[in-house]
């Protein structure tokens, strides 16, 4: 039995993550802005976390010492935003509100809780493809691909400055997933991807540590 921290929890792939998770007896903490009907049906092995919006200090604040004393084998970043800007209508306030929660709440996220993080833990970061600069054939969504790509190059400092506890550090786009984000519009469950996801990080050692990958298990260029 692990513990398992979890960001974004109360719908879309953290939701999944902490159903799959809590089905397999593993303690889990979800941590959400606002817990949702779902996830508060889950039971005694999730640990409902409100009032965590990982863009705010007090939201940070509140994680820490909810979770004070709680040692993590397994933080999973999940929250995150979509927006979308076009290059005649730009607008900078999504593009920096994107950067907050896409890039540096994670950050600080895995920062805060480090000392939690048991010798030889994992974490798992939940970016996109569209961080690609390589994968990037069609443009826009300009706030979108600039935070994960920043996400991306964040995990992978993550993955080397972490790398003296043995803590390995997964990158993972989950896939064009059906969830609230896109409308519904996407071609996978998020209990699918999430499935998919968890046999990733089951297989995450120091020697894969730092690979952007996509949940179908293929490597994904920078």
């Amino acid at each position: 039995m692990k513990t398992i921290v979890i960001t974004g929890a109360n719908r879309g792939i953290g939701l999944a993550f902490a159903t799959l998770y809590a089905q397999q007896n593993h303690v889990v903490y979800a941590l959400c802005r606002q817990s949702s009907v779902e996830l508060a049906a889950l039971g005694n092995n999730v640990n409902v976390i409100e009032g965590v919006d990982v863009a705010e200090n007090s939201g940070i604040e509140t994680m820490q010492h909810s979770l004070h004393g709680v040692q993590i084998d397994l933080l999973i970043c999940n929250a995150g935003i979509l927006r979308d800007e076009k290059l005649g209508h730009l607008n900078l306030d999504t593009i920096r509100q994107q950067f907050e929660i896409n890039a540096l709440a994670p950050l600080h996220v895995v920062a805060t809780l480090q000392a939690n993080l048991v010798n030889g833990a994992k974490v798992a970061m939940i970016t996109s493809r569209m961080g690609s600069i390589t994968d990037n054939t069609s443009g826009g969504r300009y706030g979108y691909r600039m935070s994960k790509a920043a996400l991306n190059a964040a995990s992978m400092s993550l993955a080397h400055d972490l790398a003296p506890r043995e803590i390995a550090v997964g990158i993972y786009h989950p896939g064009y997933v059906q969830t609230e984000m896109v409308n519904h519009g996407g071609d996978i469950s998020a209990t699918e991807s999430a499935s998919r996801l968890i046999g990733l990080i089951d297989e995450l050692t120091l020697a894969s540590s730092g690979v952007f990958k996509h949940s179908n298990g293929h490597e994904l260029p920078w």
